[in-house]
């Protein structure tokens, strides 16, 4: 029973999962933003790239 109590007064797992919970957000946000950018970006070079020829 000592060892169930403990369990639940430790909160470095709970604190754990959330840090881990926020860094997978920021990776969706990174990664979404990226690849929109990407899309622009190639676009860019696509029409300069016209437009030299």
């Amino acid at each position: 029973m000592h060892i169930i109590l403990e369990l639940f007064r430790n909160s470095r797992g709970a604190t754990a999962i959330e840090y881990g919970l926020i860094a997978a957000l920021i990776a969706v946000a990174a990664i979404s933003a990226m690849s929109k950018l990407g899309g622009k970006v190639s676009t860019t070079f696509n029409n300069v790239s016209a437009n030299l020829k």
